[in-house]
């Protein structure tokens, strides 16, 4: 399993800053990263966009895109993610969007996590399905974007060591 003590190693080693937009995590992968002692090095901020138009306004998530499919989508994640890396001025965002639960949303059943990393190289998710309540979910999402974030910053910088 990743710590958010390898991001931060990892990131300063490649040089690199890191955002984070989150949904259903509501500031917990943020708050992972800057548990570390030298967090301050990498970590740029953070936006808890939980409602959909707050992804909107403030990470400029596609209207229609939220519209036609609901914010539970792997585009989402995408456009938070490159939101929050123009917004903070980070090298890489990195985003949750997901169903907490306990039960279904947007057609979703709970468990449901996309998360994202957007960095100079492009932009990536994946899709997670966690099992359990609330806690268990939103903890294996932010460990899936710990660990999307890790592999994406050494796909980047393959002469860092991790």
């Amino acid at each position: 399993m990743v710590q958010p003590s390898d991001v931060i190693d990892l990131a300063r080693s490649a040089g690199a800053t890191v955002a984070s937009a989150e949904s259903l995590t509501g500031g917990l992968v943020c708050a992972a990263l800057v548990d570390v002692p030298g967090a301050s090095d990498v970590v740029r901020g953070a936006v808890v966009a939980y409602a959909a138009d707050v992804k909107i306004a403030l990470l400029g998530v596609d209207a229609d895109l939220v519209a036609t499919h609901g914010t539970v989508h792997p585009q989402v994640a995408e456009q938070m993610a490159e939101g929050v890396r123009a917004a903070c001025g980070a090298s890489h965002g990195v985003s949750t969007t997901g169903v907490a639960g306990p039960g279904p949303s947007e057609g979703q059943p709970a468990g449901t996590v996309f998360v994202a990393v957007a960095g100079p190289a492009g932009t990536v998710s994946t899709r997670v399905d966690v099992a359990g309540g609330r806690a268990q979910v939103r903890s294996g999402a932010v460990g899936a974007a710990l660990s999307l974030l890790v592999a994406t910053l050494g796909e980047e910088s393959p002469g860092v060591e991790r």
